[in-house]
């Protein structure tokens, strides 16, 4: 697929895509961010326009899209409604690990090799499942495996309190 090609279809599609996705949501930032999402895939795999088939294929993707960022924001609410979170009676000594513990972890997550941080991002931040990465980033998933196995290690050992 050409730019000119990637260009049409973008500009008789996006607005009607966004508005598909706002529909179903009723946010328009996030409705924004998926349609992107969509042709930011139909670029990255150029798929072909010429089928005929291409706008049933963006509203697939865009609907998969959804229901994907849907289950993941279940997710995050559930697990911080099962986080008990009592500031009044962290000591300060509790704090103050705290906030070591997280200044170690983003130093340790800016050393990673960029392979191995997209990868565990990826899997941590994304929700996404290692087949699911492996064909973002058109790599195999036991390369997927080997990257998070490596950058786990490396957290354990950045993180390890005893040093």
């Amino acid at each position: 697929m050409t730019r000119e090609e990637f260009k049409i279809l973008f500009d008789e599609y996006f607005d009607s895509i966004r508005s598909y996705i706002y529909y179903r949501c009723g946010d328009a930032e996030l409705a924004t961010d998926i349609a992107q999402e969509v042709f930011l895939q139909v670029w990255e795999k150029q798929f072909d326009t010429q089928g005929g088939k291409i706008r049933s294929l963006l509203y697939k993707i865009a609907g998969d899209l959804f229901i994907s960022k849907l289950r993941r924001k279940e997710i995050e609410k559930s697990y911080i409604n099962t986080i008990e979170l009592d500031y009044l009676t962290d000591s300060p000594e509790e704090l103050t690990k705290l906030k070591e513990l997280t200044d170690r972890y983003e130093t340790a997550l800016a050393r990673l090799p960029d392979k191995q941080r997209v990868v565990f991002l990826m899997s941590r931040n994304e929700g996404l499942k290692y087949a699911e990465i492996a064909d973002r980033l058109n790599i195999s998933v036991k390369a997927v495996e080997k990257r998070m196995n490596k950058t786990l290690a490396f957290l354990r050992e950045a993180l390890d309190y005893r040093k």
